[in-house]
């Protein structure tokens, strides 16, 4: 009898050694001669270089490979509030993930802090060691004071993905599908349902990028957020709408984008019906979208549909973002991950989708063919050109912008000759598999 998806997934966590990830000594230790230059006495002489020159902890040690991966615990996955001893497995799956894609080493670090104060504190104190922090799976509206706060107090980057990951994946698929469509996005109507880190997140990502403010109509689990409305924080308040739209129906009603980032089904064809001619559904929710793809397309043939789901087209999913920028950050020694850093992986991601694809990518997808279209309109997670095209963009629009420690080259080459350095990025090829199922 085959095994059920829950046996599997139990079975491949608890194969020996149990998890998912495990260290690696990357320098020899064959002769006492390794050991004494490992460590005592000669471990000493980068002890004294970085204590009267910090910035060359780069040099001597892997903080520049190395992320750390923290959490609460408090929004794990579509799961909520299990704790941080339980969302372990996905904090290792994310470490794989950086591994596999962009060949950074990361620790997974659950901190027991319902307090936000103390989480902050918490994750302060330890960061010295690390080239950035990815925060993960922790509950709005803290999250967002918490990703604020520690961006303060460090100098190296601290990007809450759940928030700024998925907006970019959703910016660089739209892009691509308001191109397809015939439409601008500074003249689209926009619904967001899900007002949480990541719609949030997202709708000012668009915002930034030329969306109105008065055409984005953001519901949450009471209906649409409007200002006549007193239950809502700061965050939400921000994209509360002048307008007499209550519900989803209301908001869909000649509405040219959806982005669900919410729960299954929720998206009926009778809304669909009333959305614009050449509507665009981002479906988002894992593992059951607002809407099936069958469904969207049979209501509205003219749809461009997207889900996170790997087993659909239009996979809008954030292992095609967080790896890929935290290796441009690195690359650079960067000291955050701002916004037009943020952008240039949008606009990275989004022309790579409408370049030739490779044949690489074709057998990995077993497909005869594949081109820009209302069925591919973002890369591929197995893509080989991500490693090449997204951490170069990143690490320049860091250098452009101030934030880079180095400069590895990275900048566009003088007319009279070639690049004198390509960034670290450049020299990895890791060994890409595809991941089902990531958030």
């Amino acid at each position: 009898m085959s095994k059920t998806m829950k046996e599997q997934a139990l079975d491949y966590h608890a194969m020996h050694p149990p998890g998912k990830i495990g260290i690696m000594v990357t320098k020899p230790t064959e002769t006492q001669e390794d050991l004494s230059l490992a460590y005592s006495p000669g471990v000493a002489e980068p002890v004294l270089h970085i204590n009267a020159h910090p910035d060359e902890a780069y040099l001597y040690t892997a903080k520049g490979n190395l992320v750390a991966v923290i959490t609460d615990g408090t929004a794990v996955l579509g799961l909520g509030n299990t704790g941080p001893l339980a969302s372990k497995p996905v904090m290792e799956g994310k470490a794989l993930l950086f591994k596999r894609f962009a060949n950074i080493d990361v620790f997974d670090i659950e901190v027991d802090a319902p307090d936000p104060d103390i989480f902050v504190d918490t994750v302060a104190r330890i960061a010295t060691g690390f080239g950035g922090i990815n925060l993960e799976d922790i509950a709005a509206p803290h999250c967002f004071e918490i990703e604020r706060r520690l961006a303060e107090r460090l100098d190296i980057p601290v990007f809450h993905d759940d928030q700024h990951g998925t907006a970019i994946i959703i910016a660089a698929a739209l892009i691509n599908a308001l191109q397809l469509q015939g439409k601008r996005l500074e003249e689209v109507r926009i619904v967001c349902l899900g007002a949480g880190a990541a719609g949030i997140a997202s709708m000012h990502l668009l915002l930034a990028m030329g969306a109105q403010k008065r055409n984005i109509f953001m519901l949450d689990r009471k209906g649409v957020i409007h200002t006549a409305r007193e239950d809502i924080n700061t965050y939400k308040r921000f994209f509360a709408n002048d307008t007499n739209k209550r519900t989803l129906e209301d908001a869909c009603q000649d509405a040219d984008v959806f982005i669900g980032l919410s729960g299954p089904d929720l998206l009926l064809p009778s809304m669909l019906k009333k959305m614009a001619e050449r509507p665009i559904v981002f479906a988002l929710s894992n593992p059951d979208p607002e809407v099936m793809p069958d469904l969207a397309r049979k209501t509205r043939p003219d749809v461009i549909i997207g889900t996170g789901r790997s087993d659909y087209p239009n996979q809008v999913n954030n292992v095609l973002g967080f790896p890929f920028i935290f290796r441009g950050a690195l690359d650079v020694h960067a000291r955050q991950i701002n916004q037009t850093m943020q952008l240039a992986a949008v606009h990275a991601l989004a022309s790579l989708a409408r370049e030739p694809v490779p044949e690489q990518v074709l057998r990995a997808y077993h497909l005869e063919a594949l081109s820009f279209g209302p069925d591919y309109i973002i890369p591929k997670p197995l893509d080989p050109r991500l490693i090449e095209v997204v951490p170069k963009a990143v690490a320049r629009a860091a250098v452009e912008t101030g934030v880079a420690r180095i400069n590895l080259g990275v900048m566009p080459p003088q007319e009279d000759g070639p690049d004198s350095a390509e960034p670290a990025s450049e020299q990895i090829a890791p060994n890409l598999t595809l991941i089902e199922g990531v958030h």
